[in-house]
């Protein structure tokens, strides 16, 4: 009867290895950093209850990945359509911790910046500031105030992309 329980117990503690070391469930894997940069993913605006101008509402959520040898920013829909491409960036940038260049607003071109920082209480532990407008010293008082500016946390992986 002892080498039953011996056996019980070696089963036992085998299966806890096995669950010890399987996978992560799905959500935790969707909400994980992409390693080849800080930006790319799904981006959700971090308030609850914000308001949007037309223009503005592009811009709710967005998706950042690859496009060709660059990267680029592309809405995304309520419904999880995937939208226009609002901005692009040089690959050769992926790693730095802020970025300009240029944002659609409407049917016009604005500057826009992109700043990635370490935000603990959001999943992954990143989160990034977005600022659109006609400077990039958006910090001022001055001609430079943003039309556009949110803070975004993760929202998975992005499955929007553009060429």
């Amino acid at each position: 009867m002892s080498i039953g329980l011996a056996a019980a117990g070696l089963l036992a503690l085998a299966a806890g290895t096995v669950l010890a070391e399987a996978p992560q469930p799905a959500a935790a894997a969707r909400s994980a950093p992409d390693p080849r940069s800080p930006y790319f993913g799904r981006w959700t605006v971090s308030g609850a209850k914000e308001v949007f101008s037309s223009r503005g509402r592009l811009y709710k959520t967005i998706d950042i990945a690859p496009c060709g040898r660059d990267f680029c920013g592309v809405s995304v829909a309520a419904d999880g359509t995937c939208g226009a491409t609002l901005f692009r960036f040089l690959s050769r940038r992926l790693r730095e911790e802020y970025l300009h260049g240029h944002g659609l607003w409407g049917k016009e071109r604005k500057n826009i910046t992109l700043e990635t920082y370490a935000n603990e209480d959001a999943p992954g532990g990143r989160a990034i500031d977005l600022n659109l407008g006609d400077g990039y010293d958006f910090g001022e008082r001055s001609d430079n105030i943003p039309k556009f500016t949110a803070s975004y946390r993760p929202a998975g992986a992005a499955r929007c992309t553009t060429r």
